[in-house]
């Protein structure tokens, strides 16, 4: 029988910030097929011609995310690690979770000021679980 395991909040925000690097790509893949068609993909993607500006968008927003991902993870681990997560990191973990969520979107649509704010909020997660570790 296999043996339920419980992930604190802040490590489950952490594999589901993963997941969402994992298949954050989809948008911008489908603009591939769509406009590149298969050969565009699965060639050197030489001389071919540019994305829409909503799939360069998410191409920008996909990239950003995984760059965050990094401090994001480390910080988690490491609260986890050394047994300083608390409700404090977990609310850090989920605002950094959501923040992510509503980036992908509003950077993906264009819509600038919110996309800001979105990336400072990710970023207030992430001081939160830091001043638990400091």
């Amino acid at each position: 029988m296999m043996k339920e395991i419980m992930l604190s909040t802040d490590l489950t925000m952490l594999v589901a910030s993963a997941a969402l690097a994992l298949f954050s790509f989809m948008p911008y893949f489908i603009a591939y097929i769509m406009h590149w068609g298969i050969g565009g993909i699965v060639g050197n993607r030489d001389n071919l011609p540019p994305l829409p500006a909503w799939a360069q968008r998410a191409v920008a927003a996909h990239e950003n995310l995984t760059e965050n991902l990094v401090h994001f993870a480390a910080l988690v681990l490491v609260a986890h690690a050394i047994g300083a997560s608390n409700d404090i990191t977990a609310l850090g973990a989920t605002i950094f979770f959501w923040a992510r969520v509503g980036y992908l979107v509003v950077y993906t649509a264009g819509i600038p000021w919110i996309r800001t704010i979105a990336f400072m909020a990710g970023w207030v997660g992430e001081v939160m679980i830091l001043s638990q570790l400091l």
